[in-house]
């Protein structure tokens, strides 16, 4: 969040790649259940395979995120501990919507970023 005065020196994105992230991994977790590589390939999908996590970026923040009580992760198979599960508790669901609604604006503003670029540099609408 800028503070009146201040600059913002992140560009063309006024977030950033973890604080995404961490919003797309509440997300995806709010509607349902996912391992992290499902969580990766929901991602990476919904970006229309231009850009994905990488899984030093997802596992840290999911082992981050259930540190701090967000979701909750559970082995599929507890003996050979290969797949784990997460699921959103009630805390990371009042965390994920006080985030969402922080990050709106912020994202709104990245948009008309890149929207004016294209449209001066590129001609673009």
């Amino acid at each position: 969040m800028i503070i009146k005065g201040e600059r913002n020196r992140q560009f063309p994105s006024k977030i950033s790649t973890t604080q995404f992230v961490k919003l797309y991994i509440l997300h995806l977790l709010s509607k349902k259940s996912f391992y992290g590589n499902e969580i990766i390939e929901e991602i990476k999908t919904r970006m229309d395979y231009k850009w994905e996590p990488s899984p030093g970026m997802i596992y840290p923040l999911l082992r981050e995120l259930e540190s701090n009580n967000y979701i909750i992760g559970w082995w599929k198979e507890p003996d050979k501990r290969s797949i784990r599960h997460y699921r959103i508790t009630d805390e990371g669901l009042e965390h994920y919507n006080n985030i969402k609604r922080l990050y709106e604006q912020v994202l709104q503003d990245s948009l008309t970023i890149i929207k004016n670029t294209l449209k001066d540099i590129y001609k673009c609408v």
